[in-house]
Formats: structure tokens, sequence, C-alpha cells
């Protein structure tokens, strides 16, 4: 019993040996920053480069573009949905055509929101990130082309509903 607690004594004593200088308690230079205080302004906060500003505009062009062909079609469906007699008359079946059209001249506007995704995708691979500027434009870009689209959705929503569909 005695030589046992010998040894603990003796391992004890193991683990207070001076090993040199200690750590200082206080606090470290990063600890001192506050992670609550905004930053300035962003490390990369250059304009939005050229190229990306000229493509997104042609994307929306075409968007923009692409929703006056979708309207006109979305327009004749809409006549003759709402003059379409019952499911599997011709009127009906004029109506899912003129549908039909309407929801490929959508296609202006589907691509565009695409290529738009894949040219941010594109670039923050190849750039392993986006400055602030760009994203922002991207964005708008999205907002724009997206707000046609879901416009678009809920016309052809409207008229499939009309014919049952």
């Amino acid at each position: 019993m005695r030589r046992m607690a010998v040894l603990s004594i003796a391992a004890l004593s193991a683990c207070s040996a001076p090993g040199g200088p200690y750590p200082s308690l206080q606090p470290r230079a990063a600890e001192v920053i506050d992670p609550r205080v905004p930053v300035v302004r962003p490390i990369n906060d250059r304009p939005v480069t050229l190229a990306l500003a000229s493509r997104l505009s042609t994307l929306v062009d075409d968007a923009a573009s692409g929703d006056a062909m979708f309207d006109r079609a979305a327009a004749e469906a809409e006549r003759l949905a709402s003059a379409a007699g019952a499911p599997q008359s011709e009127g009906w079946i004029a109506a899912e055509e003129a549908l039909t059209a309407a929801i490929a001249a959508r296609k202006p506007t589907a691509t565009a929101l695409g290529d738009i995704d894949a040219l941010a995708a594109t670039m923050l691979q190849a750039q392993q990130g986006l400055a602030p500027n760009d994203l922002a434009a991207i964005k708008r870009a999205q907002a724009e082309v997206g707000a046609l689209d879901s416009r678009q959705s809920a016309r052809i929503d409207a008229v499939q509903k009309q014919l049952g569909l």
C-alpha cells in the first residue's frame, strides 16, 4: 500500500516538472478583433467586367425579344382556350396546339436564364470566386429574366387550367 502511495506521488510530481516558459493567458491579437465590426469595403471593389456586362445585356435583350414572341403566342392560346369546347373537341384541340406553341415560345427566356446561370458558374469556377460588382450584375440579370419566366409560367398555367390539363 505504501508502495502505491509513493508511485502515485512520483507520477503526479512528473506532471509538475518545469518545462520552460508557459503561454500567456492574455488575449491574442486575433481574439481582440470584434467579429461584429462591418467590413469597410470589399477586397475586390472593381467595376463590372465589360465583357460580362455586354454578355448579360445581350442575354436580357434576347429574353425580352422572346417575351414579345411569347406574348403573341400566349394571347392566341388564351383566346382559343376561352372559346374551346369540350375536351377532345376541335376547338379544344386547336387551343391545346396554341398552348404548345406558347410553351415553345418560352424557349428564348428559358435559354437566357440558363445561360446566365452557366455564365456565373463558369466564372465562379474559373476565378475561384466572383467580384461583388460582377455578382450584383449577374443577380440583376437573373432577377429580370426570372421575372419574365415567372410571368410566362403563370400565363401557361392559367391556360392549362382553363383547358383542364
